[in-house]
């Protein structure tokens, strides 16, 4: 019986093995019963699965025709398991793939700054980050980038895709994009640089009216926001414009601090996993004491809807442009022992008033839609509808 045990010990630890999550055993329960190890149905289903993944490992070791490397079988196992999901937002990423999904949030990286989801098989772009290479050549929300050089994209995943993308300064990438209304592929080649984030920049502008613009949440945008804010207030603003178009979302966090400025005592939002226990994020007493308009396009996703939510929910601003993307899930990061890591969406999240906007979206209290540019006009010379209008709207609060 000793061996019995021995081997129940071993299929379990092949687990860790395999999954590449050293945590899948700390819930394991057992219990000896005389000269048996009795397991819980559901960790007996465990063992069981995990028996027949060894068992077709140890079927391709013996009879595959070629040599078989070991370390990317359990790679593959692990990267089936999150694609079999079917969530674009959940993945496992190997070591090399999670430091440059980490170099995306922080810091500086050589690629092109785009924020891409997967869309209906589509490699589809969420916003491309301001100033840089990928918003220079003209990238737009809902473009689908379909090759990348001389490699079809679609199907292969989103970290295998933006990998292609990225590179170091000066190389030049080639990008095949289907857009909508257009009949025929765009063909754009584009120079990388390093992507240096700042995310917050602000700007005074006429009839004493601030402007901050919000271009993603990275670890220090709460931080620099509040800079910001204390910023335009020696300036005596009397009115603000926050814009967070094209602003693809980031560090939950992040966005919290920013929404804390703006809003009372009250909820931000609150979050709900599969078993239905809730967590309530709340903002703290005091807020800003001037009027604000609040800028979202169909490029506004995740942490930035969280922010346009409980303004919109608590009635504390004006939120003008087009409806958002409707990202409402939370994802969980974590950082294996090998370096590797995965993302899990783990929660749903919902405004103050219980709305669901994943997939869905957020209606600002004024559409306003930005003008079109042509393939042959200089965008320099496109006026910026949606701004103006939240210029002559905060007029209106200011009088």
């Amino acid at each position: 019986m000793v061996r019995r045990k021995q081997l129940i010990v071993a299929v379990i630890v092949s687990v860790i093995i395999t999954a590449v999550l050293t945590f899948t055993i700390t819930n394991m329960v057992s219990f000896s019963l005389g000269d048996r190890v009795v397991l819980s149905k559901e960790d007996y289903k465990l063992v069981k699965e995990t028996q027949k993944l060894l068992t077709l490992k140890k079927y391709i070791d013996k009879y595959y025709l070629e040599s078989v490397d070991s370390e990317k079988l359990m790679e593959g196992a692990a990267k089936g398991m999150f694609e079999a999901l079917e969530d674009p937002y959940s993945v496992y990423m190997n070591q090399k793939e999670f430091k440059e999904f980490n170099e995306s949030t922080s810091g500086s990286y050589g690629g092109i700054g785009v924020i891409v989801t997967d869309k209906d098989g589509y490699v589809t772009v969420v916003a491309p980050i301001e100033d840089t290479p990928g918003e220079k050549a003209g990238l737009r929300t809902g473009d689908k980038i379909i090759k990348v050089d001389d490699t079809e994209v679609t199907g292969i995943g989103l970290e295998k895709a933006t990998s292609l993308m990225k590179g170091k300064k000066g190389t030049k990438v080639v990008l095949t994009v289907i857009r909508e209304n257009r009949t025929e592929p765009l063909i754009m080649e584009i120079k990388r640089e390093d992507i240096v984030l700042k995310t917050v920049k602000a700007e005074m502008l006429e009839d004493e009216i601030g402007y901050i613009r919000i271009s993603m949440f990275d670890e220090d945008t709460g931080k620099e926001f509040k800079k910001a804010l204390a910023e335009i207030k020696t300036k005596k603003a009397k009115g603000l414009i926050i814009d967070l178009r094209q602003n693809p979302g980031g560090f939950v966090t992040q966005c919290v601090e920013v929404a804390d400025e703006l809003l009372d005592k009250g909820v931000i939002f609150y979050t709900e996993d599969k078993n239905k226990n809730q967590v309530v994020t709340h903002s703290k007493d005091g807020k800003i004491d001037i009027p604000f308009v609040i800028l979202v396009d169909e490029g506004s996703a995740s942490a930035s809807e969280i922010v346009s939510g409980a303004v919109k929910d608590r009635k504390a601003g004006l939120l003008i442009g087009t409806k958002t993307f409707g990202k409402g899930l939370v994802q969980s990061v974590e950082k294996l022992n090998d370096g590797s890591g995965f993302k899990l969406t783990i929660q749903k999240y919902y405004t103050p008033n219980g709305i669901d906007i994943n997939k869905v979206g957020i209606e600002p209290h004024i559409e306003v839609k930005a003008l079109e540019i042509s393939e042959d006009q200089n965008p320099e010379n496109v006026k910026d509808v949606q701004l103006e209008r939240a210029v002559e709207e905060i007029r209106k609060l200011i009088k």
